[in-house]
């Protein structure tokens, strides 16, 4: 059955939220607010998920959010790539040249039971992914999903969006209103165009050439063995390329070709024959020119519409960061809306969106535009492909020179899990210096603003099981001690959900550092301490938006 089969029809009276974009983030939004049971239509033009497999890494933050939803071991059986195979990313001169380096279980897929997270990385295409999340999405019921429907204009009046949207099968226009509109709609969105808000950055840094093409032959055709991205470092076709899958589904992306190159006039099957070295039949699935950016929007909100994944921030698809980085949005995103409908959520809740998740996007984005700033263009030299000593000693050097300059685009935990929302109206800092933030390294810290650090409960299961969809209080107290309790019924004044979870043994105390430590619905800390407050009101209200105090 096809996936706009599955689609349910547009709610006659509309929903609470509308959302426009069914890619990864319109979809995780959808199951974050869906799961709450907050009514929700996603509006998306194509008939369809799944035809564009650019992102093909979902990282272990976002595997984390796949276990969230209950679909993380879905999506490990859905994919398209055998199981077990390395994620390991091989430079080469060509696929019949010579190797350069290798690194090995890059973007962490392999399985170790590392306790930094409770999950590990996936390597398959978006569309697998995609499909997964609308199933995982349809089975919600206050979410609908309605492909083949463009939206074509809003108006927010302050209490409720309308939004103008046509039924491109039947050309049928009609309005859906909402209390809040959010536009999870690409690179090119439509409801950013609307909003009237610009991006800033740099634009059109360079061009670069994406090929699907179909070739079982051509893994049998090479020695590198196996691995999820071969880079071509050669002065003929730059390019890194990699499997889709286990029966010769393959990509290919010529890095940064020439700005007067015309894509229509570019031979497909030549391009790949002369980025591999190798001579092989294939089928060309497509072709797709592209522009790399580093760009972000001017605002995130205005009124009660919003913007999140690539509508308010683009940058070179280089370390795996873009649709990770939207699915984070989306789940930032779902859990403040909750609050604002649900009423435990103060004015603060919906303002912080921006303020968090922004400086998170400026430094992935730069890191992507330094990952970017050495592809196989930069680092190609004259004398790597001499069949000489000459030629053996360039390589050598080369190999040394990857190896150390490339580690942070293929091992980036400390990017991936040791961010930190700073200045956040709804994080009760405390004094002392933050952590150091790294790429490389990951140091895990109950600092707030941090994600709760990881670990196992004697149990063995992951202490991220036992959260609950509001905020959690982790406490080395019996759950009915006299704070305990005070939290509990300050929470319940106020409509906050609250979990208590009693979490014995020395690991809480050696990673958390304290006795009590509040977490938030989206798994960042937002306060600890040795002992609860006095105020346990105040403490709430600053979390939740209510204030912008101190707690």
């Amino acid at each position: 059955m096809s996936s706009s089969s599955k689609a349910r029809p547009l709610p006659p009276d509309g929903a609470t939220v509308l959302i426009v974009g069914a890619g990864p983030v319109g979809l995780g939004l959808a199951i974050e607010l869906g799961s709450r049971g907050i009514d929700c239509v996603v509006v998306e033009q194509n008939d369809r998920v799944g035809y564009n497999p650019r992102a093909k890494l979902t990282n272990v933050r976002s595997m984390e959010l796949m276990r969230r939803w209950g679909i993380a071991d879905r999506l490990r059986n859905a994919s398209p790539m055998p199981k077990g195979y390395p994620s390991d990313v091989v430079f080469a001169t060509h696929l019949n040249g010579s190797l350069l380096a290798r690194f090995e279980n890059a973007f962490y897929t392999k399985c170790d039971g590392c306790e930094w997270y409770s999950e590990s990385a996936a390597w398959l295409p978006q569309y697998t992914l995609e499909q997964v999340l609308l199933e995982r999405a349809l089975e919600l019921p206050s979410v609908s999903i309605c492909f083949s429907t463009r939206l074509e204009s809003f108006t927010d009046d302050g209490r409720e969006v309308a939004a103008v949207v046509t039924d491109l099968a039947t050309s049928a226009r009609r309005t859906v209103r909402g209390r809040y509109l959010v536009g999870a709609d690409g690179g090119r969105s439509r409801v950013r165009e609307l909003l009237n808000i610009g991006m800033s950055g740099l634009g059109a840094i360079s061009p670069n050439f994406n090929v699907l093409f179909r070739a079982p032959a051509l893994a049998s055709m090479h020695d590198k063995g196996l691995a999820v991205q071969y880079w071509m470092v050669n002065s003929t076709v730059p390019s890194l390329m990699g499997p889709m899958d286990e029966d010769g589904l393959w990509y290919l992306i010529a890095t940064r070709i020439g700005k007067g190159v015309d894509p229509a006039t570019i031979d497909a099957k030549e391009l790949v024959r002369m980025a591999t070295g190798l001579d092989f039949d294939m089928e060309i699935i497509s072709r797709d020119p592209w522009v790399a950016h580093r760009l972000i929007a001017d605002r995130y909100r205005v009124g009660n519409v919003l913007l999140a994944g690539d509508a308010c921030h683009l940058h070179p698809p280089f370390g795996g960061f873009g649709m990770n980085m939207g699915l984070g949005d989306a789940v930032d995103l779902g859990w403040k809306l909750a609050g604002a409908i649900q009423g435990w959520g103060g004015e603060g809740l919906l303002d912080s969106y921006e303020t968090e998740r922004k400086p998170v996007h400026e430094r992935v984005m730069d890191e992507a535009v330094t990952n970017y700033s050495l592809v196989g263009n930069q680092l190609v030299n004259e004398n790597i492909e001499r069949d000489d000593a000459v030629g053996e000693t360039a390589r050598a050097e080369l190999g040394q020179t990857i190896l150390s300059s490339k580690l942070r685009e293929f091992r980036n935990l400390g990017l991936i899990l040791g961010y930190q929302y700073k200045n956040s109206p709804l994080i009760a800092e405390e004094a002392g210096e933050a952590p150091a933030e790294t790429v490389t390294e990951y140091y895990p810290s109950a600092y707030p603003g941090r994600l709760a650090p990881h670990f196992r409960l004697d149990d063995g299961s992951s202490v991220y099981d036992h959260f609950g969809p509001g905020y959690t209080l982790l406490t080395e107290q019996d759950g009915d001690s006299a704070d305990c309790a005070a939290l509990r019924e300050a929470a319940q004044g106020a409509g906050v959900p609250l979990s208590i979870v009693h979490v014995s043994g020395t690991r809480f105390r050696e990673l958390y550092g304290c006795g009590h430590a509040l977490v938030r619905p989206d798994q960042h800390i937002a306060w600890r301490g040795q002992t609860l407050p006095s105020d346990a009101s105040a403490l709430l209200d600053r979390v939740r938006g209510y204030s912008r105090q101190p707690a």
